[in-house]
């Protein structure tokens, strides 16, 4: 029989959240709420401490996928599920953001969204927000997966998408797997190509975003675009 952590000892993170505030917690506290129970001889808390390094932050773990979820002590078919759950309800309420938002007078969360979107893959990927004419995300869509490069993300399918979403304005993101935000000279070529490809229709380039899981570089502030 699997033995599991002290009830009334899982209910203190619980107790004090609603006494005072879900912000009074540590990470690993707001973990245990979630998870709900530990393992043998762990209990939930020491469970959320696990986890927490075991992923190196809850930034990484809260962006991990199904497989490597499942592989970590623990973690169950129920708990990770519970943790995919909360990370695309998030994800999603950053959407909202963009979407109800003005997404150039918001800039730190295009950044946080296209972090929390495709900051944490192991390969490139590369992703086009559709902007209406108040700069409000109206769609995002993976535009490619691989490495960047002209040949990767074609200029005329993106121009294509963008009509079809009815855009005024676009900006492109693409993450860098080796944790390193700047951006290179493909990146620079691609950039230029595809604003005079956008700019043939009406529909300006914002920004490109080069990211990483812990941060992202704004070609636009830079002076790049």
């Amino acid at each position: 029989m699997t033995l599991h952590s002290n009830p009334q000892n899982d209910e203190r993170p619980r107790e004090r959240l609603l006494a005072h505030g879900a912000h009074t917690l540590t990470s690993a506290e707001l973990l245990a709420i979630i998870l709900r129970t530990g393992t043998k001889g762990r209990n939930a808390v020491m469970l959320g401490h696990d986890l927490l390094q075991a992923f190196k932050g809850l930034r990484n773990l809260l962006s991990a996928d199904a497989a490597n979820l499942m592989r970590a002590p623990g973690l169950g078919q129920a708990k990770t599920c519970e943790l995919l759950a909360v990370s695309e309800l998030a994800r999603r309420a950053l959407t909202e953001e963009l979407t109800q938002g003005i997404a150039l007078d918001q800039p730190q969360r295009v950044r946080t969204y296209c972090i929390a979107t495709i900051g944490h893959h192991k390969v490139e990927h590369c992703i086009a927000l559709y902007l209406d004419s108040q700069f409000r995300l109206i769609t995002s869509e993976e535009v490619s997966k691989g490495t960047l490069s002209q040949a990767s993300v074609y200029p005329r399918e993106l121009v294509k998408a963008a009509l079809q979403h009815h855009a005024a304005a676009v900006i492109l993101a693409h993450n860098h797997p080796s944790g390193v935000a700047e951006p290179s000279q493909s990146d620079l070529n691609l950039t230029r190509h595809l604003k005079q490809a956008l700019a043939m229709v009406d529909i300006r380039l914002l920004d490109h975003l080069v990211v990483t899981g812990s941060g992202a570089v704004s070609l636009a502030e830079r002076g790049q675009l």
